[in-house]
């Protein structure tokens, strides 16, 4: 058996692993990259297979950075199965739709710009019919039961606990008389997501393919999650403000309603029922066509939702419905929220900040010192929404610079990926530990802080891939080959254009400071001469890089 990784590697998307064995090829998940300029271009390059060798394909979830680029497998040929769970194909058959639909809004973008140049016009990534047609090619599996895809290849799907339908998935491969086992873990769950069961725990493996997104981080627990949402709520609402959760569309904006539904039950005394009746008393609005719909795909599997929340729908409460709730279905509603001076809690996609409704709401609010951005989701490096948490005082919208004077806050807890602690418990939890473990799905600095925390622990090698690395699953694992592309070397090419359109607009900012801030009447001559000094040296390391020395 061979495993090539040519997705989510030293990276948090664009999930993409081609197996052999026993005759077959085939796929585990089928991403989209997301983030900078120079991720998402990887997005447009060719496979590195030929889509008519894959014999069939297995899908995780149905977040786009693991199924994005199903349709552009379609519409380049590929027609065989792509097996997953009855909930991830629902919802799939909203959200592959809506990603074709952002690409051609966004080529549309490029082609304007590209004609005033007397360029000629791009296609889109693939549209929101092809993506529609690719649905055609799922096939709905059950939790728990074990497939048989032919006589040597057998595979089954176990709850991951992330998102709706979300699977662990088991591969056995027969080869040689002898039967191998490899388990990709998609994306692992937190132990405690409202609605969804902790993330299945597997006997036994002989190699784990794993993602390491929180490798470096814990995750602050659910009882405080609550009481620290309803504050940085509650002082916002206070001041008169609105509260701005960019939220995924599909999985932590449901979590989110059922946490406002609930919290109520969280703590019982007079100081958090204050607090609660004042969160209760603004309408809560959630800003996403897409999310409105992937709601509708929760209520209809509910069946997937945990022991609590089905004791809770049973008793007649839908814990995604309360007073006060209220769905923006037009682009119409959703101005009209920002023509608004009611103080509001608006939920609206994308949770990176890098397309959507979300950036309409960023402008109107961004630069109301008495607002809050509340994140919730993981931020991938180069996108909006990372930079908003990271700090950055001033960002640009639409072409247009926004001052960040909102309050910035981040409930981690929020996140649907394990932390470190459960992701080494996934792993303790294995009765016949795997021989091999490969990290995928994570930043280089958290995945060698828990390769190192494997390797102490549990003395299992560990393996960090790089892109386009193929390894042979023997009793000694090694590396027997490498893809090489120019398209790699484009990409370095992309992210230094990149860093000098960023480094231009620090310039600017930076510009903008020193004459508030140094060159008035009220700035000493001791600070004005370390400017200088500060200045000179830069000036130096620019004149370095233009000599190209």
């Amino acid at each position: 058996m061979k495993v090539t990784f040519l997705g989510a590697t030293k990276t948090v998307t664009g999930s993409n692993f081609l197996v052999e064995g026993a005759g077959k090829k085939f796929l585990v998940d089928c991403g989209m990259y997301q983030g900078s300029a120079a991720d998402e271009y990887e997005n447009e390059e060719p496979f590195l297979f030929d889509v008519n060798d894959i014999d069939f394909m297995l899908l995780t979830h149905a977040h786009i950075d693991h199924s994005g680029r199903i349709p552009k497998l379609y519409k380049e040929g590929y027609r065989n199965k792509v097996y997953a769970t009855k909930a991830t194909c629902d919802l799939c058959s909203i959200m592959l739709p809506d990603s074709g639909h952002i690409q051609e809004m966004e080529v549309e973008w490029k082609n304007r710009k590209r004609e005033r140049k007397g360029e000629e016009p791009l296609p889109p990534l693939y549209t929101a019919e092809e993506a529609a047609k690719s649905l055609e090619i799922f096939s709905p599996v059950k939790y728990d039961e074990i497939i048989d895809i032919d006589e040597n290849i057998k595979v089954r799907f176990n709850d991951a606990g992330h998102m709706l339908g979300s699977a662990i998935i088991e591969v056995w491969v027969t080869e040689n008389g002898k039967t191998e086992k490899i388990v990709f873990t998609g994306d692992l769950g937190n132990n405690d997501i409202p609605l969804l069961s902790p993330p299945t725990m597997i006997e036994d493996t002989d190699y784990l393919v794993m993602e390491s997104t929180y490798g470096n981080r814990l995750h602050i627990r659910n009882d405080d999650k609550a009481s620290l949402f309803l504050d940085i709520v509650y002082e916002t609402l206070e001041k008169g403000g609105t509260v701005v959760i960019p939220s995924f569309a599909v999985g932590r904006t449901q979590e989110i309603l059922y946490e406002l539904n609930r919290i109520k039950e969280e703590k019982h005394d007079e100081e958090f029922y204050k607090k609660y009746k004042r969160l209760m008393s603004v309408p809560v609005y959630v800003d996403s066509p897409l999310a409105i719909s992937a709601t509708e795909v929760f209520r209809e599997n509910m069946d997937l939702f945990n022991e609590e929340t089905q004791a809770i729908i049973n008793s007649g409460d839908n814990p995604l419905e309360f007073d006060g709730l209220k769905f923006t279905k037009t682009a119409d509603e959703s101005k009209a929220l920002n023509a608004s001076n009611e103080s509001a809690i608006i939920i609206s996609a994308s949770g990176m900040c890098e397309v959507g409704r979300i950036k309409h709401h960023l402008k109107h609010h961004l630069w109301e010192s008495n607002s809050t951005i509340l994140f919730v989701g993981y931020q991938a490096p180069g996108t909006l929404g990372r930079k908003l948490v990271d700090g950055e005082k001033k960002v640009k919208i639409f072409g247009e610079e926004i001052a960040v004077n909102a309050k910035i806050e981040y409930i981690e807890g929020y996140s649907g990926h394990a932390d470190q602690e459960w992701l080494l418990n996934f792993v303790y939890s294995f009765i016949k530990k795997p021989s091999h473990i490969f990290l995928v799905h994570g930043e280089p600095e958290g995945q060698v802080v828990l390769k190192q925390k494997l390797e102490e622990n549990t003395e299992i090698p560990v393996i960090i891939p790089e892109y386009g690395e193929s390894y042979d699953l023997e009793e000694k694992v090694g590396m027997i080959g490498k893809v090489h592309t120019k398209a790699k070397e484009q990409y370095l090419r992309l992210e230094v254009l990149e860093r000098m359109n960023t480094l231009k607009e620090e310039l600017e900012d930076m510009s903008n400071i020193v004459k508030e801030e140094y060159l008035d009447k009220y700035a000493s001559d001791e600070d004005v001469i370390r400017l200088k000094e500060r200045l000179k040296e830069l000036e130096q390391q620019i004149v370095k890089i233009v000599e190209n020395k």
